[in-house]
């Protein structure tokens, strides 16, 4: 095997430049790993770079999201649902928002709640009600917004889902319940601020329970 002579004013690095030089991509890649992708996929921020870019929050959120995930997969088998099934949904009015047919009556008693968040706190507010009860709510923040879990359950049932949201501010409808039991809203705030969530609801509403 014949030795290849470089063109004329071209020089190989040597192997002590080559080790040199993987040394530095190694080290650089380390700070990479441990400065930005720890702290933004998992929250841990040992040198303190992540909670400055702001990545150490969202890393944290990401795994607390993870873990809400896993628990409520464990909710669902425990109550004999396949988690990768879709929730069954009750019927519900065709358009989400109130109806006039809807609209509380002088007869009809209006609850108002309202739940305090602060950031990273999760509240929840439940419904009694019995089976094919209407209930018309609506739900606002006073800043900022919310992710929201509406869900309902019973003594034998520990997880019956209707629907669900992230980052929202508001919502309003008409509840129809799929069974004896409680039927209500799971929020948690996921801003930096505190915020308060005003729940208005009306109809068939034997008792609020919460938060």
């Amino acid at each position: 095997m014949s030795n290849v002579t470089p063109p004329p004013g071209v020089s190989l690095p040597t192997p002590r430049a080559l080790v040199r030089s993987t040394l530095i991509a190694l080290a650089v890649a380390a700070v990479i790993l441990v400065g930005f992708i720890f702290p933004a996929e998992y929250g841990v921020d040992p040198t303190g770079i992540g909670s400055v870019f702001g990545l150490t929050d969202m890393g944290r959120i990401k795994v607390q999201l993870a873990e809400e995930a896993a628990a409520e997969d464990a909710a669902l088998a425990a109550a004999g649902v396949s988690p990768s099934a879709p929730v069954s949904n009750p019927p519900v009015a065709p358009d989400t928002a109130a109806s006039a047919a809807d609209v509380p009556t002088e007869a009809d008693a209006e609850q108002v709640t309202r739940i305090a968040l602060d950031p990273g706190e999760g509240k929840e507010v439940k419904l009694v009600m019995v089976e094919g009860g209407r209930a018309t709510y609506s739900w606002e923040t006073d800043r900022g917004v919310v992710n929201y879990d509406t869900h309902a359950d019973a003594p034998g049932i520990d997880y019956y889902g209707y629907g669900k949201g992230t980052s929202v501010a508001s919502d309003e409808g008409v509840l129809v319940a799929a069974f004896d039991g409680k039927h209500g809203w799971f929020w948690r705030n996921r801003t930096r601020e505190s915020l308060t969530v005003t729940l208005r609801t009306s109809g068939d509403v034997q008792g609020v329970v919460g938060p």
